[in-house]
């Protein structure tokens, strides 16, 4: 993985638009106080429509015995006995 760039904070209020177009492209920044990280500039998940039925189809799979618990975990929570 990648370092992340780092600016100190007069870089960062100078060239604040250049550091937005960077977080964009999925780069994380971190500015600096005298040498020192005090915070992270990180882009955000894209936001997902998932109003429809369906928007998941194929995306998602359970195994066949997806309800069945094995029988350490049901005695545990009492369910055999």
């Amino acid at each position: 993985m990648e370092a992340a760039r780092q600016y100190n904070v007069h870089e960062a209020k100078t060239h604040f638009s250049r550091i937005l177009q960077q977080v964009e492209t999925g780069e994380e920044i971190v500015i600096s106080r005298a040498g020192q990280p005090i915070a992270k500039v990180v882009p955000l998940r894209p936001k997902v429509d998932r109003t429809d039925y369906g928007a998941l189809k194929g995306q998602i799979h359970l195994h066949d015995d997806f309800d069945e618990l094995p029988d350490d975990i049901a005695e545990a929570f009492g369910m055999r006995g």
